[in-house]
C-alpha cells in the first residue's frame, strides 16, 4: 500500500536571501531582482543580455560554516544551505534525520566556475595541472553528495540532468520512493549557477531576454514580444515524508504531492523545444486518469513558461490541448521573477500551492495568438485545492507535478 507524500520543509538560497519572505514578496510585487553580470572577461556581445537573478553576497555562515565552505563549490554550498534550511523548516533537529533518507537533486549545468577553472588550467599548463582537489566538485552529482554527507542521508543519492524539467523530475522520483516505503525522508531540489561565460553562451544562442528600447530586460512569458528568459541561480530544497510520519511528528504540511509524471517529446531537437504538444497532452491526460484526477478539479497552474519563444509556445499548446474547450484556471508564471534555473521555480510552486499571493506577470502586455494563454493578472485568488506544476525542457523532456492542499 502506498503512502501519501507531503512536503514538510522548504528552504532556498537565491537573490532574495535565505528566508522565504524575500521571494514571497518579490512574487507578490512582480519584481525580479536583477544584477549586472560581470563582463570584464570580454565574453559578452555588445547589445546582448547583461543582467541575471544572481545570488550575490548572501551570507551563508548561519547554515554552512567557513570550514565546510572551503571544500565546496558555490552550487554545493548553496545546496547544503538550502537542505539545512528545509530540514529546519520541517522541524528536524540536526542529527535526528533517519538514515533511510534520500537526496534527489537536479542541475542543468553543474558547477560551471569550478569546471572552467579546471579546464583552463589544463589548457594553459597541460594535463598534469589537473587538480585532484578541484575535480570532485566538477561532477554534476557533487551537490547531492555534499548534502548526503553533511546531513547524514544514507539512502539513494540521485542527480537529475534534464535541463528545465529536472527539478520536477527529481521531486517526482523522491515522492515515488517515499510513497513506496523505500525511504523515510527525501530531500529534493535543484541548483545552478550563472557564470559570466555560461550567461554569454546562452545569450549568443539568443536564449536570454535582451534589453528593450527602454533598456529593460524582461522575460514576458506568453507575451507576443518575448525574446528570451532571465537567467537565475541558487538552490531550492524540499523535505518530503509520508503524511503519517508528518502527523506523528506534528510537522506542518506545506503541500501534498498528489501525483507526478514525466514524458518525452520526440519531435524536439537537441537544443530547443519541439512541436509534440498533442503527444505530451495525451500522456498527461492518461496520467491524470490513472491517478483519478479530473481536469475540472484543477484550479491553479504553475507554468514553466519563461519567456522562451519556442518553449512558451509548446507549453501553451500543451495546456490548451489538455484542457480542450475548457477555460484554463489562473496561470502563474514565476520564472518571470525567479529566472530560469537555480530552483526558484520549485520554491514558487510550493508557495503557490499553499495560497501565496502572486502579482501580475512582469512585462506582459500583448497576448501571443500562437500561445492563446494569458497569465494571471494579479487579482485576488482563493487558495487552490489542486495545482498543476508544469515544466517542459529544451531537448524533449517534460515533467508535471500535482500538488494538493494537505488534508484534502
Amino acid at each position: 500500500m502506498r503512502s501519501r507524500v507531503v512536503v514538510t520543509g522548504l528552504g532556498g538560497v537565491s537573490a532574495y536571501g535565505l528566508d522565504l519572505e524575500g521571494l514571497s514578496e518579490a512574487l507578490r510585487a512582480s519584481s525580479p531582482l536583477l544584477s549586472e553580470v560581470d563582463r570584464s572577461a570580454g565574453y559578452a556581445v555588445p547589445g546582448g543580455a547583461g543582467r541575471a537573478v544572481l545570488v550575490g553576497s548572501v551570507d551563508l555562515k548561519r547554515v554552512v560554516s567557513p570550514l565546510e565552505s572551503r571544500r565546496m563549490s558555490a552550487p554545493s554550498r548553496w545546496s547544503v544551505a538550502a537542505a539545512r534550511l528545509a530540514l529546519e523548516d520541517a522541524g528536524f533537529v540536526p542529527g535526528t534525520l533517519p538514515a533511510a533518507t534520500g537526496v534527489y537533486f537536479a542541475t542543468a549545468f553543474g558547477a560551471v566556475r569550478i569546471s572552467e577553472e579546471m579546464v583552463g588550467r589544463v589548457l594553459r599548463e597541460g594535463p598534469e595541472a589537473a587538480s585532484p582537489m578541484l575535480f570532485p566538485e566538477t561532477v554534476t552529482n557533487a551537490p547531492a553528495a555534499q548534502i548526503a554527507i553533511v546531513c547524514g542521508a544514507r539512502g539513494p543519492s540521485v542527480t537529475v540532468t534534464q535541463r528545465e524539467a529536472g527539478a520536477l523530475i527529481a521531486l517526482g522520483m523522491a515522492a515515488r520512493d517515499v510513497s513506496r516505503g523505500r525511504i523515510k525522508v527525501a530531500i529534493a531540489g535543484a541548483v545552478d549557477e550563472a557564470s559570466p561565460l555560461l550567461h554569454s553562451i546562452l545569450d549568443r544562442f539568443r536564449a536570454l531576454a535582451r534589453p528593450g528600447d527602454d533598456g529593460r530586460e524582461e522575460a514576458r512569458p506568453f507575451d507576443a514580444r518575448r525574446g528570451g528568459f532571465l537567467m537565475g541561480e541558487g538552490a531550492t530544497a524540499l523535505v518530503l515524508e509520508s503524511e503519517e510520519s508528518a502527523r506523528d511528528r506534528g510537522a506542518r504540511m506545506r503541500a501534498c504531492v498528489a501525483a507526478a509524471g514525466a514524458a518525452f517529446d520526440p519531435t524536439a531537437p537537441a537544443s530547443s523545444w519541439g512541436a509534440g504538444h498533442e503527444q505530451l497532452a495525451a500522456g498527461l491526460r492518461a496520467k491524470m486518469a490513472r491517478e483519478g484526477l479530473g481536469i475540472e478539479a484543477l484550479d491553479r497552474i504553475v507554468s514553466g513558461a519563461s519567456g522562451s519563444v519556442a518553449g512558451d509556445r509548446l507549453e501553451a499548446r500543451t495546456l490548451r490541448a489538455l484542457f480542450g474547450d475548457r477555460p484554463l484556471p489562473p496561470v502563474l508564471v514565476p520564472k518571470a521573477v525567479t529566472g530560469e534555473y537555480g530552483g526558484g521555480f520549485l520554491a514558487a510552486a510550493i508557495l503557490a500551492a499553499g495560497g501565496a499571493v502572486f502579482g501580475p506577470a512582469p512585462g506582459f502586455r500583448t497576448p501571443d495568438p500562437a500561445c492563446g494563454v494569458v497569465p494571471h493578472d494579479g487579482a485576488a485568488l482563493a487558495a487552490p485545492e489542486l495545482t498543476l506544476v508544469s515544466s517542459l525542457a529544451a531537448g524533449g523532456a517534460a515533467a508535471w507535478v500535482f500538488l494538493r492542499r494537505p488534508g484534502e
